[in-house]
């Protein structure tokens, strides 16, 4: 503060005795006070405080100016500058120059009307000339190069920031056409960029492109008097043959700012451009930049394509087109009412070079550019597709050439295609008729992938697609296609022929299946095509490969909807044809099956295709699965992968039964719980050993629902059998209420493309890695009184009762078969459960069952299972059945 406060006093002293002095005395009094106010200002954070600030300015301005105009007079360009550098470089003892530059430097950052007050001072001008020396003579190198370049670097920061300051006000731009250096300054960088100062390179065009966005209608009158844009032009045609790319991008992005900000205020300067070829230069730097690194001239080459898409709405007039709508059109499309935003296109030259340059080049970043563009222009508004499209139909034409283009370019294509019918609700047929034709010629697999998965995302958004696609006659390429891949997939039955895709190809036929599940979904027209094509049996072939199974099943299911009886069969058959160690395969279809059983009228289809006896024998196949130790074969499976096959099927016997009176009478008549018991029963965690058991006394006692949830906590130490016969009898639980086809216990498997079936190709390791995981039951099982759904189920726990038994583990057998005793007499709680279990036959089933338990009556299961036999008896009514 003290500080500021001599400043201020010193300089009232100055003000008042200036005009009384010489003007070598008025400069030399001036400059005493330039050390304080830099050391007052470093004092204090950078901030000025003096009532007079303006008229310092001023005063410390006009003098710079006047010390600059004096170095520079009457010299050559080269003396001229080596002066300039010696006025502004600081030596020892801070030289005049350096303390004035730094004092204007610090004053320029102050406010507004301190800025005015130096514009005022005819610095604009001065350092104008200044920047055009810097730029245009470069120094020879000197031994003392390195102990000045800090300090050059320094001058240079404060010289730059000061123009910055003053050309950003539309008064420093006036102020500079005082003197000719303004295009003087233009037409050196598009004439002299190899030849001048390279560390001035960078900061001229900073100060240039500052320049440009403050332009005035006095300013673009007199770069257009002198033919500003003319000459540049000229020059750079010529440079555009000599210099690297990227250097004349730089050039070129200077002169084409001038052009591109001008334009708000006056459109001379751009129909100078246009009437002088500017175009054709353009077109030409850019083509120049094919095979640019992509860090190459990045910066410049990005900022011209920018400025040309902006150049697109620089126009007088609205374009006025009318184009053909073809129909049929989505919904809620209507051009007429499609609202201007007024970034309209208004001028086609500035595309026609963006759309030239695509067609003539392959390179990525290039294409890449262009492409992006577009989607700016069409994000602006979305008449500029409609403008665009019916004029010089860019997309459409660069249909035909885009298979020539990089992977990456092709794929941003059809995306931007894709973007038409996601972003705009347009349905281009023209532009679809010739996607179509690529696949159909499929001269670049990747290519014809790419467009496929195109036209697949825009099956996905609307039923209408289904239709255009076929009456276009694309299901039909697709359906023959298919049949073609299926003959060659047969030949092979296993083995690795020649003619086998791989890669992309196989690739291809994935997404030619998903496009065809995609085109058959809700539409029955489509499925009937496919049937009428004589594809069923073709279609089957390529369930037996993983990565097409998926988009297989989904077709296979819209096939149901007009036939259930030949879904059922080709699963069902599927389901018994394949392999025992196919376990991901069953997995697939039984899902599937599940989905289709979901329909009540899909259960009749079911039991008369054998389902359930087709289901049973996957029980069946697993045999001593779930042994421990289990088998060398079984081991490489894994027990999740395992448990989830058995879930998955007693999932579709259970949905196959819901609420279908015939197909329960069905099941319970042919004895099939009994056998879904001794399939069970057969998997190797349950006991089969066939001995008595030798009764134990317990010391603890949990319900069921206590063993369920301590079987997935990983601190209880519950032997692998265990566990797994309580995940069974909690599935069998659920089939008893009629829920198992409602519940999830296992995480969805996501095969990759590309891999092979696991089931045939992966190692032990792997399929273990791969291996489903169980999800963890959310709620404890409810104990409350519940209906039974499926009393057959009940009868199934109840054959599986004696045999929840494991030498050596003989404590905690008999502690869960008294869990699931009790369990089971919650179940017939209800009189009407009681009903049905005695109609079901439970009563001779745990006779027969559990005769070491009705034998004696030290058995731990003696009471419970006499309670239970009670609360039935006393429902069992007549005479015969009690005998």
């Amino acid at each position: 503060t003290l500080l500021w406060e001599t400043l201020g006093k010193q300089f009232v002293e100055y003000e008042q005795v200036a005009p009384f002095l010489i003007p070598e005395d008025q400069q030399r009094r001036l400059l005493k006070l330039l050390p304080l106010l830099l050391k007052a200002w470093e004092q204090s954070a950078g901030v000025i405080i003096l009532p007079n600030t303006q008229l310092l300015a001023s005063e410390v301005s006009k003098l710079l100016t006047k010390e600059i105009k004096r170095n520079l007079n009457g010299k050559p360009a080269e003396e001229a500058r080596l002066a300039l550098e010696q006025l502004l470089r600081q030596k020892g003892e801070a030289g005049d120059g350096y303390l004035l530059l730094k004092s204007v430097y610090l004053l320029s950052q102050t406010d507004l009307r301190t800025m005015w007050n130096i514009i005022g001072s005819g610095l604009p001008a001065a350092l104008m000339q200044c920047l055009y020396l810097f730029f245009t003579v470069p120094l020879k190198k000197t031994s003392d190069d390195r102990e000045t370049s800090e300090d050059d670097a320094q001058i240079q920061e404060m010289l730059v920031k000061i123009m910055l300051n003053m050309y950003k006000e539309e008064q420093g731009v006036e102020e500079l056409l005082t003197a000719d250096k303004l295009q003087s300054l233009i037409i050196a960088t598009s004439s002299l960029w190899d030849q001048c100062s390279h560390s001035w390179k960078v900061p001229t065009g900073r100060v240039l492109r500052t320049i440009s966005k403050a332009q005035t209608k006095t300013s673009i009158v007199y770069l257009q008097a002198v033919d500003c844009i003319k000459i540049a032009i000229q020059n750079l045609f010529t440079l555009a043959d000599s210099l690297p790319p990227c250097d004349v991008c730089e050039a070129a992005s200077i002169l084409l700012c001038f052009v591109k900000d001008s334009y708000p205020v006056s459109s001379a300067l751009l129909t100078e451009f246009e009437s002088n070829d500017g175009y054709q230069l353009l077109l030409k730097i850019l083509l120049r930049c094919e095979g640019l690194q992509q860090s190459e001239g990045d910066p410049y080459l990005d900022e011209i394509l920018d400025m040309l898409t902006c150049l697109t709405t620089c126009g007088k007039t609205e374009l006025k087109v009318s184009g053909n709508i073809v129909h049929p059109q989505l919904p809620h499309f209507d051009f007429e009412r499609t609202q201007s935003s007024g970034m309209t296109v208004k001028n086609l030259q500035p595309f026609q070079v963006l759309q030239s340059i695509f067609q003539r080049s392959n390179d990525q970043h290039l294409c890449g550019r262009i492409l992006a563009a577009i989607g700016t222009i069409w994000a602006w508004d979305r008449v500029n597709f409609f403008l665009l499209e019916w004029t010089l139909q860019p997309i459409n034409q660069f249909t035909d050439i885009i298979h020539f283009k990089p992977h990456p370019v092709q794929i941003q294509f059809f995306r931007l295609v894709e973007s038409i019918v996601l972003d705009l609700s347009y349905v281009p047929h023209e532009i679809l008729k010739k996607v179509q034709y690529l696949i159909k010629e499929n001269v670049v697999p990747f290519c014809t992938l790419t467009a496929l998965q195109c036209l697949l995302s825009m099956t996905q958004k609307d039923l209408l697609f289904s239709d255009i696609f076929r009456d276009s006659g694309l299901l039909g390429l697709l359906l023959a296609l298919l049949r073609k891949e299926a003959k060659i997939l047969r030949k092979s039955a296993g083995t690795h022929l020649p003619g086998l895709k791989e890669g992309t190809e196989k690739e291809l036929n994935v997404v030619m299946l998903k496009m065809v599940a995609a085109l058959t979904v809700r539409s029955v027209r489509n499925t009937a095509v496919l049937k009428d094509y004589g594809m069923v049996p073709y279609i089957k072939i390529f369930l037996d490969h993983e990565c097409y199974r998926s988009a297989t099943l989904s077709i296979l299911e819209q096939l149901s909807v007009i036939n259930y009886e030949e879904y059922m069969s080709i699963i069902i058959g599927a389901l018994c044809s394949s392999t025992q160690w196919e376990l991901h395969l069953k997995l697939d279809l039984l899902k599937s099956l599940l989905r289709i059983l979901e329909s009540p009228k899909s259960h009749s289809a079911f039991r008369t295709c054998s389902g359930f006896n087709g289901l049973l024998s996957l029980l069946s196949d697993m045999e001593g699965a779930l042994q421990d130790p289990p088998s060398e074969q079984w081991a490489a499976v894994g027990q999740p992968c395992i448990m989830e096959l058995v879930f998955c099927t007693l999932q579709g016997i259970t949905a196959a039964l819901h609420l279908d009176p015939v197909n329960s009478n069905f099941f319970q008549r042919n004895g099939l719980f009994e056998k879904m018991a001794e399939d069970l029963g057969s998997l190797g965690c349950f006991w089969t050993e066939g001995k008595r058991q030798i009764p134990v006394s317990l010391e603890k006692k949990r319900t069921f629902a206590e063993f369920l949830d301590a079987a997935f906590c990983t601190s209880e130490p519950f032997p692998a059998w265990l566990k797994n016969c309580i995940w069974i009898l909690n599935f069998l639980d659920h089939m008893v209420k009629g829920t198992l086809h409602q519940e999830s216990y296992f995480k969805e498997r996501k095969p990759e493309m590309g891999e092979e079936s696991r089931d045939d190709q992966e190692t032990p390791q792997a399929k273990e890695e791969h291996s489903v995981a169980f999800n963890r039951p959310g709620n404890k099982l409810e104990m409350r009184d519940c209906t039974i759904v499926h009393a057959g189920a009940v009868c199934v726990m109840v054959r599986l009762l004696p045999k929840l038994y494991k030498e050596g583990h003989a404590q905690l057998s008999q502690e869960i078969q008294c869990a699931l005793v009790d369990h089971i007499q919650s179940l017939v709680k209800s009189e009407k459960s009681r009903q049905v279990m005695c109609e079901s036959g439970l009563l001779s089933t745990i006779i027969t069952s559990c005769q070491d338990a009705f034998c004696s009556d030290s058995h731990p299961l003696h009471l419970p299972l006499t309670r239970v036999f009670e609360k039935l008896a006393s429902q069992a009514v007549e005479p015969h059945v009690l005998r």
